[in-house]
């Protein structure tokens, strides 16, 4: 067991860091203040292959592995926050299941705009009446000719105001097995954007709204009984959701660093007080215990047969991760005092954005239930009795 980087690796890490800090430090609160997508940053990322870094070479990725593209996010997103967002977006979530399931044709149609910074994809997952409960989904299909009609609603989507391709997940029939995705592109007759909201942390969303929308067979990505695939997928979405928490957080902690080494009271650096090096220890044991699930988890995917890291590795990194960032970025803001308070630190940007990554992409007790599940080797159904 070797808990170091391969020499490939850290020369990678390193490559990636030099650029975040020579060209993203600067500017890093301006980023994480403004709503909009950062599109420069993410052309610069394609110029340097960081788009689609462990997908294969033959769909214009890097051909690297699920480490690299985690690597990639604590590199940038450590020294700029907002920029790994960039990093997640072209790498894991619904792009990630696309480049999974995809056909060529579909790849063809859609990878190089994404693949070169120009798109986004979107993920149409939760709806006004399914969260957590993601099966009790109602957006529908229903046959027409050789297409289908799609009806519903999405909410909550992220990119879901900037993105050019939404990757919707629908019901094609009843049940579990009812359940598949298509593709559904902005423009499409039918299909509407609602006005944008805003999360606590200054990310956009907005509302999508499919009114019998003509989905032609070739925008189908995973047919009938393709949600487990979707979710199998989904799994390397919450794995760029666990790097950027911990990134996010170790952020937080390298900033209340800097500022108990330089900041003065009572005649005395804040470094020196004990209450304040205990903090950092505490921050430092759940950071770095944190970052060893996570990168457990990506390491184990490349021995799976599909790739994918299993639900259980996800689970646990997802977790750990999300409380670790959060507790770092809490106790970060505390220790700056009105300084991390202020919209001029980035610390405070780091506590709103890691508090909701313990809703979004599984919550924090959705991941506790699947950890049981694993423990005790059966499922256990959060539905009750419904007679």
């Amino acid at each position: 067991m070797d808990f170091k980087l391969t020499e490939e690796q850290q020369i990678f890490f390193d490559s990636v860091r030099r650029f975040a800090l020579s060209e993203l430090a600067e500017g890093a609160a301006e980023r994480a203040n403004a709503s909009e997508y950062p599109w420069d940053v993410a052309r610069q990322f394609a110029e340097m292959d960081l788009l689609g870094i462990a997908f294969p070479e033959s769909d214009g990725g890097m051909g690297g592995s699920l480490v690299d593209a985690v690597l990639a996010i604590r590199a940038v997103a450590e020294v700029c926050p907002k920029s790994g967002d960039v990093i997640q977006a072209c790498n894991f979530g619904p792009i990630r299941t696309f480049v999974e399931y995809a056909t060529p044709e579909q790849k063809k149609r859609f990878l190089p705009s994404l693949l070169s910074g120009k798109s986004l994809i979107s993920l149409g997952m939760s709806e006004p009446g399914a969260g957590s409960a993601v099966t009790e989904l109602t957006t529908s299909l229903t046959q027409d000719g050789d297409g289908w009609r799609l009806n519903g609603s999405k909410i909550f989507g992220t990119n879901s105001v900037e993105a050019g391709v939404y990757l919707v997940y629908a019901r094609f029939g009843a049940g579990t097995h009812g359940i598949g995705s298509v593709l559904v592109e902005r423009g499409m007759e039918g299909f509407s954007i609602g006005n944008p909201s805003e999360f606590m942390n200054g990310e956009s969303w907005a509302p999508l709204f499919f009114d019998n929308v003509f989905i032609p067979k070739e925008n189908i990505l995973l047919g009938e009984g393709g949600f487990k695939k979707q979710i199998s997928g989904f799994n390397v979405e919450r794995l760029g959701n666990s790097a950027r928490a911990v990134a996010v957080g170790r952020h937080a902690f390298n900033l209340a660093r800097e500022h108990a080494l330089v900041r003065k009271q009572f005649g005395r650096p804040l470094a020196e007080f004990q209450g304040l090096q205990w903090k950092f220890a505490d921050m430092e044991l759940k950071l770095s215990a944190a970052e060893l699930l996570l990168m457990r988890a990506a390491v184990n995917a490349a021995d799976a047969p599909n790739g994918l890291p299993s639900a259980q590795d996800t689970a646990l990194a997802k977790l750990a991760c999300n409380e670790a960032g959060f507790f770092a970025a809490n106790e970060a803001v505390q220790i700056m005092g009105g300084l991390g308070f202020s919209t001029e630190s980035t610390a405070q940007y780091c506590l709103r954005r890691t508090r909701g990554w313990m809703i979004a992409g599984g919550s924090l007790e959705i991941l506790r239930n699947r950890i049981a599940e694993g423990i005790f080797e059966r499922r256990f159904d959060q539905r009750g009795d419904r007679k």
